[in-house]
């Protein structure tokens, strides 16, 4: 493991739940005192912040009437059930909607209650602090002594049957959305969410889905299923020989049946490659395995559904699609990495790049929009739902000269290949950015379909006619008469800018609900350079002040690429189009729905200012800047620096404490004063990155081991976050395969490069003047048990075990949040996935 590593901002990257109204705290401070960074501060010791109660404020939401719970509630709330996790590979990201989704609803008229199933399929009540949690894992050995637990589902739907009023499933994949929680609610009359059971097991399953879709008359991609324990080698040449695919290097995608559109998706080339890997998605994932026709020439996308429909009448409207573009630099051979998988769906990445609406002709959209809500009435979707499908090009291995088919254009032709019935919902998920694009903001679209949910059971009538009895009332949203101004700052080029991105998103999302606060987004433009030990003149540093649709990205270049494209003349007018359009065919179902609020967001134009002049303009606005940018100017004091020189208050530490933090070389010399309080630090040796680069490495190997006394090495660089560029190193191979990886400046080390079993590792951009290294600490190996999933093992074989704990308050008077224990998935080093999506990491 690393030695100590102490930063001057929190990565927000989990939603903001319970416990932490201290952000809200530390940002309101600010008004007391420009020398925010002598009276407040926010640090960490390689900490995540997690949690905060739902609150409201104004921030980039025009509201049209009067708003549930702004100085008056209904005299009854809905009780909502909002269930997650489940048995597949997608639980954590299940996690993560149910996060949003009582992030949105709760109060102003609604109550939720928390459900969790296991990968057993064992129910439990959790609290909301539990949803706040990082991943699954951080609660699941728990779960027993700590929540309420069901003996059987059976019990917990009978206890659903008094304690709620709707249930809200988010449980993707198995389970979720074939039907399994629908029948389960259907069984004991429960209202819910979403589509039915028999709709569910139809659509979710990707072969029987793409027969249904031939039969009612669509374009689909050939296939062959692949089911039971055998593979029959002959029956799939044929397969290949009749859709005209070369035996050997044939081009196909192999994929599970019944699993989440991102989970198990694999291309092959051939049929012994097919057979390869369809034996192991039989063998760990799903009993029925779909092979299919690799699509070539074709844009992907992704489009949601809404039903704006009352009662039994289904009204389905497509908002803005999503065109999915993947990149290919740095990540190998193309015809690999060719799928739009669970890491570049769900992580930050720049593998991966969006563009609402797609760059298609729009007569593709048009049809795109109206092929996808004729699916979603012929299947008996509804409430909402996610498509996704391809636009095939002319000279697309699959287009048809002239096609009798639905989907047929004259610019190409349209496949619809997979059907979400519970799409993701976390912070910036498709949903998100295409309901924010047409006029929704978070918590408008999921009342939205809550709403609509609602209006198919007569008995839940009470809530819509009560709410809608408010909203006739009220003119006017009470606001505070002098909200603070908050500009939450990220982004930037470091390698952490684009988790950076998710922190500031959150804290964005989060505060913009206190009545006191009007909080403003801004974007820190990432101006990279892979020149050794680089730093961008500051004069040149741009910031974009953003509207609210364009914040719901995943990666600063992405949200900068959308900043350009908002004010591109051709491209707006473009947007502004079929803005219209949809806005158009939503009221037109709305209109007869007296719950409707109305469109609670402008899609305003961003505004770009260089970084002096963002902070005159925070300045005269007399706003507190919030420091969400990781690493870099965010927390060296350069930007605390520019802030104190203008009398601009801010959040975290002041200069000299970040500039400290931020070298890690500064911080152990810091902290070697404090050995007599029992506070260590471990040896290291600094070194040049270019001297490294024109020695030997056998000998820079053997000179590091003699000095710092030990077999293995740590090394990071020395001005970094504390998971980019740190790697063990076990040999002078081992530091040879890093320099050349620094020296060819490659954005990440695949996983298991290095000569002992790691992750991918993110390596630093620019490339450090200066690297650490230090004896590796061993830890020892912690795992929540497979015998008894509600207790971790620890052996006890070493002295020690990684930890981490974020310190928060005022300066003198800091206080301590509960720390958590590292659970590393593989090697020794806690990788991305696991710091920031997929994380063991136990908090306590």
């Amino acid at each position: 493991m690393a030695s100590m590593a102490t930063g001057v901002s929190f990565s927000m990257t989990s939603g903001i739940g319970e416990g932490g109204y201290d952000v809200h705290r530390v940002a309101t401070a600010a008004r007391t005192t420009l020398k925010l960074n002598q009276k407040n501060s926010l640090s960490e010791s390689t900490c995540m912040l997690l949690g905060m109660n739902k609150y409201r404020g104004s921030g980039a939401i025009r509201t049209v009437s009067k708003a549930v719970g702004y100085g008056q509630e209904m005299s009854k709330s809905l009780r909502v059930g909002l269930i997650c996790g489940g048995p597949s590979a997608e639980r954590g990201i299940s996690l993560n909607s149910a996060r949003s989704v009582l992030d949105h609803i709760q109060g102003d008229g609604i109550n939720v209650s928390c459900y969790y199933i296991d990968p057993d399929l064992k129910a439990f009540a959790i609290s909301s602090a539990q949803v706040y949690s990082n991943t699954p894992s951080d609660f699941d050995f728990k779960l027993e002594s700590l929540a309420q637990g069901f003996s059987s589902l059976s019990e917990l739907a009978e206890h659903l049957v008094s304690a709620v009023d709707i249930v809200f499933p988010v449980i993707h994949g198995r389970f979720g959305e074939d039907g399994g929680i629908q029948e389960l609610l259907e069984s004991h009359n429960i209202p819910f969410v979403g589509t039915g059971s028999r709709e569910c097991f139809r659509a979710f399953d990707k072969y029987e889905a793409s027969l249904e879709l031939k039969e009612l008359g669509f374009m689909t991609v050939p296939n062959y299923l692949v089911q039971g324990t055998g593979v029959d080698k002959s029956e799939i040449a044929l397969w290949f020989t009749d859709n005209q695919l070369d035996l050997e290097m044939g081009k196909v995608v192999v994929k599970p049946a019944k699993a989440g559109s991102s989970i198990g998706v694999k291309v092959a080339f051939g049929v012994n490659d097919s057979i390869k890997k369809a034996t192991l998605i039989l063998e760990g994932i799903d009993d029925r395995v779909v092979v299919e026709v690799f699509i070539e020439d074709a844009y992907e996308f992704t489009a949601i559904v809404l039903d704006v429909g009352s009662g039994s009448v289904c009204h389905p409207v497509v908002l803005m699609p999503t065109e999915v573009q993947l990149q290919f630099h740095g990540i190998g051979d193309p015809k690999e990495n060719a799928i739009f998988d669970y890491r570049r769906k769900y992580l930050p990445t720049q593998q991966v790049t969006y563009h609402t609406p797609p760059r298609f002709p729009i007569h593709v959209i048009k049809s795109i929009r109206e092929e996808a809500s004729l699916i979603f009435q012929k299947l008996g979707l509804r409430d909402f739902a996610r498509i996704d499908g391809w636009y095939l090009a002319p000279n697309s291995n699959l287009s048809s000269p002239v096609s009798e088919t639905l989907g047929g254009t004259k610019s190409g032709d349209i496949i619809f290949t997979d059907i979400n019935l519970i799409s993701g919902m976390k912070q910036t998920s498709f949903l998100f950015q295409q309901a924010s694009k047409v006029g929704f903001s978070h918590s408008n679209i999921l009342r939205t379909i809550v709403h609509r949910a609602c209006s198919r059971f007569p008995h839940l009538d009470w809530y819509n006619y009560g709410y809608s009895q408010l909203l006739q009332g009220s003119t006017t949203l009470e606001v505070s008469e002098d909200p603070q101004k908050v500009f939450v700052i990220f982004g930037g080029d470091t390698s952490e800018r684009q988790v950076s991105v998710m922190s500031g998103t959150n804290v964005w999302v989060n505060l913009q609900r206190y009545v006191d606060l009007n909080v403003t987004p801004c974007l820190l433009s990432p101006s990279l350079s892979n020149s050794l030990g680089a730093s961008s003149n500051l004069d040149n540093r741009e910031v974009w002040v953003l509207p609210y649709s364009v914040v719901l990205r995943h990666t600063a270049e992405e949200v900068l690429a959308a900043c350009l494209e908002a004010v591109e003349p051709v491209r707006a007018l473009f947007t502004s189009l079929l803005q219209k359009q949809v806005m158009e065919d939503l009221m037109d179902g709305f209109k007869n729905q007296s719950w409707f609020a109305g469109f609670d967001i402008t899609d305003e134009l961003p505004r770009k200012y260089s970084l002096k002049e963002w902070i005159k303009h925070a300045k005269e606005a007399q706003a507190t800047v919030f420091i969400a940018v990781h690493g870099g100017i965010g927390e060296d004091g350069t930007l605390q620096g520019l802030l104190e020189d203008e009398g601009v208050s801010y959040t975290g530490p002041g200069v000299l404490a970040s500039r400290t933090c931020m070298d890690k070389v500064m911080t152990s010399q810091a902290l070697s004063n404090l050995s007599e309080f029992g506070i260590h630090t471990i040896s290291k040796d600094v070194k040049r990155t270019e001297d490294i680069m024109h020695e030997t490495f056998p000998n820079v190997w053997d000179e590091l081991i003699k000095k710092l006394q030990c077999l293995t090495l740590c090394v990071k660089p020395a001005k970094d976050g504390c998971s980019t560029g740190v790697a063990r190193l076990c040999s002078s191979e081992d530091l040879a395969v890093y320099v050349q990886a620094l020296k060819d400046c490659i954005p990440r080390i695949p996983p298991n490069t290095l000569s002992k079993t790691h992750g991918m590792i993110e390596m630093p951009n620019p490339t450090p003047e200066f690297l650490i290294f230090e004896p590796f600490v061993e830890t020892d190996e912690i795992i929540v048990s497979s015998k008894a999933k509600q207790q971790l093992s620890w052996k006890g074989r070493r002295r020690w075990v990684e930890m981490t704990v974020g310190v928060i308050g005022k300066h003198g008077s800091m206080h301590s949040l509960s720390p958590s224990l590292t659970v590393k998935e593989s090697g020794d080093i806690l990788s991305l996935e696991e710091k920031f999506q997929v994380a063991y990491e136990i908090k306590s």
